[in-house]
């Protein structure tokens, strides 16, 4: 059975990304590019720019193994600092990233993040296809919540602990942090035990009120979506990950690998971004 994380008089069970390695993280939150991602290369012609969006307990840092591969590959890549804040909010922010981006865009999210990009790319023409990494995929009327307790699996909520932060208008809010010394065992289970440790200290809160959040809209109803399941995952169950694939009718890989997968297991998460930005450029 699930776990149930308290936040007053709601139960959550939510999703972790990978953590933050500070510097790193502010070096990656503008555009990365190499002398082949520029736009003057004629061997990358029209390939989408690739924006990766983190989820929970995370910065944009968690993506460094994955950009270094997708660079090699003469990709473009940005990754933007995900608030944590709310669904609606943290949308609205990255879709003020894509408004400085020229070109076609292909959207991924981890974790979290799947939630963000699901409302983030709605009406939004420049997005032309989305990639989920062991990620929520919610419905109009679902939260991150309510998808992570869809199925069991999910030991997440026995590691978490509830913290207060300011509210801007006064009072406070409740925001969730993994216990640091569960962090390595819970989502980053084959990952070097050094690097897990560093990402447990470099955490970023997201918000409860973020993962109790109902989706207002969803964008992979109307636009190619690809999906990578982690089958070690301790955070999503994986039945949730197979259930929300194939509902939203995604290419699906599945790697045997936690939920901090981007970290553990780069190379087949940097293939499947190859294959969709390809694909997306071949779909013009």
């Amino acid at each position: 059975m699930n776990d149930s994380i308290p936040r007053r008089t709601v139960t959550v069970s939510m999703v972790a990304g990978a953590a933050a390695l500070g510097a790193t993280a502010i070096a990656h939150a503008a555009p990365a590019q190499t002398p082949s991602a520029t736009g003057t290369s004629t061997s990358r012609g029209d390939l989408p720019t690739i924006v990766l969006v983190h989820g929970a307990f995370v910065d944009s840092s968690s993506w460094t193994p994955v950009v270094e591969r997708l660079q090699r590959k003469g990709h473009r890549v940005v990754v933007p600092a995900n608030p944590l804040r709310s669904v609606a909010g943290d949308a609205a922010y990255i879709r003020s990233v894509l408004d400085s981006i020229e070109g076609p865009v292909l959207l991924a999210g981890h974790s979290y993040g799947g939630s963000v990009i699901s409302r983030a790319a709605v009406g939004y023409a420049q997005v032309k296809g989305l990639v989920y990494i062991a990620a929520f995929v919610p419905d109009v009327g679902e939260s991150a919540a309510a998808l992570s307790d869809k199925y069991p699996g999910s030991s997440l909520a026995r590691t978490t602990v509830v913290q207060q932060y300011p509210l801007a208008g006064g009072g406070q809010g409740d925001e969730l942090v993994i216990q640091q010394d569960l962090f390595p065992q819970q989502f980053a289970a084959g990952v070097d035990r050094t690097t897990a440790r560093t990402m447990a200290v470099g955490q970023r809160p997201i918000t409860v009120a973020a993962l109790n959040e109902p989706a207002t809209a969803a964008a992979w109803k109307n636009l190619p979506t690809w999906y990578l399941i982690a089958t070690e995952d301790r955070n999503i169950p994986p039945k949730a990950q197979r259930w929300m694939a194939s509902r939203a009718k995604a290419h699906t890989v599945t790697v045997s690998a936690p939920h901090a997968v981007a970290v553990s297991d780069p190379r087949p998460v940097a293939d499947l971004l190859d294959q969709a930005a390809h694909a997306c450029r071949a779909g013009h």
